[in-house]
């Protein structure tokens, strides 16, 4: 993780952006890995020459395969807390497809943490604006906002 802090510090942390992680190449072989898990083999993820024909002019990456990359990618830019023994993925609030990753494209995770909830049971419920860029690209892949669940050690 990028920032790893005493959960009595956390709330500092609030609004503020917390890392950015290293570019990621997405290339054809992931796409069509991710097309054989998911049984979405739409041709415009796997056939490149109808690919070609369309607006994007290649293939495109399924937007749920960049989003699937948050975990691995939040990795180094994600705030933690001291003392965690597990982070659970939690799910999202919001998640908006903003633009297509093209085949050999490079994206990243850029992570800013809006709130912060204490649980019972020295758990806390973090939630994060995930931004995933794409290199050279204006608009993003996506926005997401991303819940993850610290929990420390008793």
């Amino acid at each position: 993780m990028a920032i790893i802090v005493n959960k009595d510090k956390i709330q500092d942390y609030i609004g503020k952006e917390t890392g950015v992680s290293d570019w990621f190449k997405i290339d054809q072989e992931r796409i069509n890995a991710f097309a054989d898990v998911t049984l979405d083999h739409q041709f415009i993820h796997v056939d490149p020459e109808k690919a070609a024909k369309t607006p994007f002019g290649t293939t495109i990456a399924h937007g749920f395969l960049t989003l699937s990359m948050a975990p691995y990618l939040m990795a180094d830019a994600a705030i933690g807390l001291e003392g965690a023994v597990m982070g659970i993925n939690y799910g999202s609030d919001k998640v908006r497809f903003m633009s297509p990753v093209k085949v050999d494209s490079e994206i990243r995770a850029r992570s800013k943490l809006l709130s912060v909830s204490e649980k019972p049971g020295n758990r806390f419920l973090l939630k994060t604006e995930l931004t995933m860029e794409i290199k050279g690209e204006e608009r993003p892949a996506l926005i997401a906002e991303w819940l993850t669940m610290q929990v420390l050690a008793s």
